[in-house]
């Protein structure tokens, strides 16, 4: 049984030239590109970006007014909750605190006491 037959330089350089000739052919004998399709693809192409960019810059500008909105809406709700946290301030400076007395504290004890009484009894 032979072995198989392993191609010295020569063989392989030649191989590549043939490879490189035949390319050269194939891209030969493709047709000359028409002028007006070549213009007509161009142009094509340069609407496609110019719509693409336009996109883009619509795009951008939405989310340039959606940050500014949600920026406002931020802004508007801590003016908001600041005002609402000044006037609890207010409410709470204008109204003192009663402290209940000691007596106080035992009557209303009293009561909870005599009402669970109460309940139970029926």
């Amino acid at each position: 049984m032979a072995g198989a037959k392993i191609p010295d330089f020569g063989e392989r350089a030649s191989a590549s030239r043939e490879a490189k000739q035949r390319a050269l052919e194939k891209l030969r004998s493709k047709p000359a590109l028409d002028p007006e399709a070549a213009a007509a693809r161009t142009a094509a192409l340069e609407a496609r970006e110019a719509a693409a960019a336009e996109r883009r810059a619509a795009h951008r500008a939405a989310i340039e007014t959606e940050k500014a909105a949600r920026a406002e809406a931020r802004a508007r709700a801590q003016a908001e909750a600041d005002a609402e946290a000044e006037r609890i301030a207010a409410s709470r400076r204008a109204t003192p605190i009663k402290v209940p007395t000691p007596a106080e504290l035992k009557a209303a004890r009293d009561a909870r006491y005599a009402a669970r009484k109460a309940r139970q009894r029926g």
